[in-house]
């Protein structure tokens, strides 16, 4: 008898303590097994072999129950704790309730998302769910009366969220993939979203009737790529074997960095033309003095951090992920009070560029910490992204001319990113993928928008019309953009892409 087919032995005593839990066979194949104290040898089949069965419900609650009871008490207990120490500032009215009715109420509404399962059908972005919580509790009139959130605090929110999006954006790029397809990367990087905003410039000055500085800031505003939406999706592919053979998930997820840096530097020279007193030339020469700040006090930033900590100290990743984070933080906020508001991000981007280049495996642990920040920050973002849409303030056409500058201006970033593709190698399947999965929207929309209503509020209140259909617009993009995109990834890319299975170890 092979003894690699022998179960263990079961004795009558563990039968009887067994005796209330549900079993099912299992599909091995016949084996034998010997009951201790008889004599009697019993043959176990495909059909009598007997395995534990996971129960539904049990007590004390497990799995996705417990889960739900666990953060439940876990939200109460700390709104309990900032009661304690900030008294009547979280109850209704004050400033701490609505930013915590907000971050609870984007949490829930990105769980909820997540649980609806659709066969056959990839998984929704739960980003989504917040922005639609956020939207809810500002157009219910007996709610939003009582969740207000102070526009300094809101503003710097969305600030620390762009500082976060922008250092995954640089420790996201890798060298080794730029320097192989770097021609490709920098065509699907500048070239998509360049074509955008020009078209949604177009469209928005003669539909829109947007002056045409407004009209590139809205293009630029669109012309972003999500990382929130593509990055996880190409992972999943590149797990599964599909498209690396030709390295499409690792373009898409190097490309995609360099697109929001591209539509963020857009967005910030137009801002500075629309708001700036002085004349063009000045902004010209204004903007390129913060590009150049930006690139070499984040190069000297970037390689201080290479080596400081050094290896030999306790907790180095978490160190370096603090230092990141403190120093981009600083460098954004204080270049908006110092006048330089293109050298911050440009800052952050080359800072962690710079950075991961020595850091080699180590990058990886560093990458999670950052994650586990975002993940924070996240709900907060969208929830406030949503809070700012009011459905009545919005004009009666203002919808339907939004819609079409944003359907207008897709359109053409899915032709020119095909385009772009051309001559590079790929087939015409392969093409068409990439061109679709470029077209999501979501965190660089949710930053850009609401900065450009909240300059307006404060520097110029008569150009506050134009900034609320900026608004207004980024987010229909990421309402239409970000669930459609997910869901084209997910089902094309197994029919489109071809499949090459990972060599196994020995």
């Amino acid at each position: 008898m092979n003894t690699s087919k022998i179960y263990s032995m079961h004795t009558t005593k563990s039968e009887n303590k067994d005796e209330d839990i549900n079993f099912q066979p299992t599909t091995s194949s016949q084996v034998y097994g010997a009951r201790k104290g008889t004599k009697e040898t019993v043959l176990y089949t495909e059909e009598t072999i007997p395995q534990r069965k996971k129960r539904c419900f049990s007590c004390p609650p497990q799995g996705i129950v417990n889960n739900i009871m666990t953060s439940g008490v876990i939200y109460f207990m700390t709104w309990c704790l900032l009661w304690l120490l900030s008294g009547p500032e979280v109850l209704p009215g004050g400033n701490l309730f609505g930013l915590v009715i907000i971050f609870y109420s984007a949490c829930l509404g990105g769980t909820l998302l997540e649980l609806i399962r659709i066969p056959a059908v990839p998984p929704l972005p739960p980003l989504l769910g917040m922005l639609l919580a956020g939207f809810i509790i500002r157009n219910i009139p007996s709610i939003s009366k009582h969740v207000r959130v102070p526009r300094k605090w809101s503003s710097t929110l969305r600030s620390t969220a762009l500082t976060i999006i922008l250092i995954r954006a640089g420790l996201g790029l890798d060298p080794e993939a730029l320097r192989q397809m770097k021609g490709i990367c920098f065509r699907l990087s500048f070239g998509p979203c360049i074509m955008e905003a020009c078209t949604a410039a177009v469209v928005s000055h003669f539909v829109m009737d947007f002056p045409w500085q407004w009209g590139f800031l809205l293009g630029f505003v669109l012309g972003a790529v999500s990382p929130a939406v593509v990055v996880p999706s190409m992972l999943c592919l590149q797990e599964a074997g599909y498209g690396i053979e030709k390295g499409i998930p690792t373009l898409l997820i190097a490309a995609s960095s360099m697109d929001d840096v591209m539509a963020i530097m857009g967005f910030n020279t137009f801002l500075n033309l629309i708001f700036s007193k002085g004349s063009i030339l000045n902004n010209v020469l204004s903007t390129l003095w913060d590009v150049f700040v930006g690139v070499l006090v984040g190069a000297v930033f970037g390689f201080f951090v290479q080596y400081f900590p050094s290896e030999d100290q306790e907790k180095v990743p978490m160190k370096r992920a603090f230092l990141i984070l403190s120093m981009s933080i600083s460098a954004v906020l204080g270049s908006q009070h110092i006048g330089l508001h293109g050298a911050g991000g440009l800052f952050t981007v080359v800072l962690s560029f710079t950075a991961g280049l020595k850091w080699a495996k180590e990058k990886t642990r560093v990458q999670k910490l950052i994650l586990n920040t975002w993940n924070i920050f996240e709900p907060l973002l969208f929830g406030l992204v949503g809070s700012e849409v009011s459905v009545s303030s919005l004009k009666t056409n203002a919808i339907g001319t939004c819609i079409t500058t944003l359907c207008l201006a897709v359109c053409v970033r899915i032709l020119s990113t095909f385009a772009m593709m051309c001559f590079a190698g790929f087939n015409f399947k392969e093409k068409i993928f990439i061109a679709l999965s470029w077209m999501p929207k979501a965190t660089v929309q949710a930053v850009l928008g609401p900065l450009a209503l909240e300059t307006a509020r404060l520097t110029a209140p008569h150009l506050e019309s134009y900034s609320k259909d900026v608004m207004t617009v980024a987010f229909l993009a990421i309402l239409f953009t970000a669930p459609n995109g997910s869901l084209l990834i997910g089902i094309l890319g197994p029919r489109m892409l071809s499949h090459h299975s990972q060599p196994q170890a020995p």
